[in-house]
């Protein structure tokens, strides 16, 4: 009957499109029984580089004199040996004075094109400009205009290169973790890629995935280039791209920490997301043949792994549309036909188990995915990380690992939307209390600070001794 070899294309379909999903996942579980392989590090170095700075931002007024400030006066670098750029990128309130006060070179960028309102344009405009000064830089570093860094980022990042680094990621962490429950969840979330996945990946020879805040790149790219190559959406991860089919390995510098503004609402992770999702889906179609085709012929697992990651945003869309969609209808069917056990189902024709078979296999795929990828994922951060993740205690953490497992869910929602979305470069808002002490030039991340002048005090009171 028709309605028979129809549920059994589906069922098929369904099978194929969970064993494809069932890949990436089963890689982070590789990485998250690796977690214990110790961290990759570079050795000190007198020599000290010349550091570029370049910070894109649109209408930041509230922060983006902190952030700058923070870096000529919390670095554990020579003063003289970076410089600070700030693209204020069609602003119509005071970054660019709040930049310059603060120490900054500005260049304000302002372009009537609204296809160009974006991040991308931006930064291609600062490194045009960059360029053009003539001044020769060692490499470079990316930045939000809401990011703060430890203080010995810039002398890790110099260590690095000199070791022949030529673009590295830091560790991402958050200003704002324990701001409420859903920034620990959130915060959680973000800072696996950090902790786990890319240690592992730079342990194992595998290309880190550049694709945020604190990226160092060598400036003879910039150069090579002609500043900057990308226009995307999510220009940082094409950036990256670009560099890895260039022939050039990205790595990871763990104890360079960059802190950013984590979305402490679902509206603040729908907007943050839907340029995310968008953004990787078009990169996905674009680099997917591609990065295929050099895994075959190189062969390397760095471009496999970069798109076995980046398929969690395709998952995200199959999780919010066709798995809901088709469990309903499966079980609908299976109860409607009286379909109850292996062998009915059989009888009838259909391959496929029963209900009740399939009713306990889903129940315990979720509940392997609730409490090992989803509650166990969280409480390994926390006992691993707790301090970079700005807390004083593991326990101010706990309530965000145990509600990882929603906050998941909310993230596949928001990626969802978002891979059907076209975002533009707004304005992020902010929680009113952490303006305010950005402003007053406190460190929201309290715990952060206390971490980091305790152990700072430490070190000294050893160096005495």
């Amino acid at each position: 009957m028709w309605h028979v070899t129809l549920y059994n294309v589906l069922f098929l379909t369904n099978t194929i499109l969970l064993y494809i999903i069932g890949i990436p996942f089963f890689l982070q579980f590789i990485y998250m029984f690796l977690c214990w392989i110790p961290k990759k590090t570079w050795p000190k170095t007198e020599k000290k580089n010349k550091i570029c700075v370049i910070i894109p931002a649109h209408n930041e007024e509230d922060v983006i004199h902190d952030t700058v400030k923070r870096l000529f006066d919390r670095q554990d670098y020579p003063k003289d040996m970076f410089d600070v750029y700030v693209v204020a990128h069609n602003c119509t309130d005071k970054t660019a004075e709040m930049a310059r006060k603060a120490g900054a070179i500005v260049f304000e960028h302002n372009d009537p094109d609204k296809s160009k309102a974006r991040a991308a344009y931006a930064m291609k405009h600062g490194y045009e400009q960059i360029l053009k000064t003539g001044i020769e830089y060692a490499f470079t570093i990316r930045l939000d205009a809401d990011n703060h860094i430890n203080d010995e980022f810039f002398s890790l990042m110099n260590d690095a290169y000199n070791a022949g680094v030529k673009i590295a990621r830091p560790y991402e962490s958050a200003l704002n973790m324990t701001q409420n429950q859903f920034t620990r969840a959130c915060g959680l979330y973000y800072t696996f890629d950090s902790r786990i996945s890319s240690r592992v990946r730079e342990r194992l020879h595998i290309d880190a995935h550049v694709n945020g805040p604190g990226a160092m790149t060598a400036f003879e790219i910039i150069k090579k280039i002609g500043g900057y190559d990308t226009t995307s959406i999510t220009e940082d991860t094409e950036f990256n791209f670009k560099r890895m089919l260039d022939g050039y390995k990205a790595h990871f510098v763990e104890d360079a920490v960059v802190y950013e503004d984590l979305p402490s609402t679902f509206k603040d992770t729908l907007s943050r997301n839907k340029r995310i999702a968008a953004g990787n889906l078009r990169l996905l179609g674009k680099y997917t043949p591609i990065f295929l085709w050099k895994t075959i012929s190189r062969p390397n697992f760095s471009f496999l792994e970069q798109l076995l990651t980046y398929m969690f945003n395709i998952i995200c869309v199959l999780f919010c549309t066709w798995i809901p969609a088709f469990y309903i209808y499966n079980f609908a069917y299976l109860w409607g036909q009286g379909l109850y056990t292996n062998a009915m189902t059989e009888a009838a024709g259909i391959n496929a188990p029963g209900l009740y078979n399939q009713l306990i296999l889903v129940g315990i795929i979720l509940l392997v995915l609730f409490f090992i990828a989803g509650i166990g994922q969280g409480l390994l951060l926390v006992m691993l990380d707790y301090k970079k993740l700005g807390a004083k205690r593991r326990r101010d953490l706990i309530s965000g690992a145990l509600l990882f497992p929603m906050f998941t869910v909310v993230y596949s929602v928001t990626m969802a939307l978002g891979a059907f979305s076209k975002p533009t470069w707004t304005k992020v808002q902010r929680n009113k209390k952490q303006q305010n002490a950005i402003i007053n030039g406190a460190a929201v991340n309290v715990a952060y600070v206390e971490n980091e002048d305790k152990t700072k005090k430490e070190k000294g009171e050893k160096k005495n001794v």
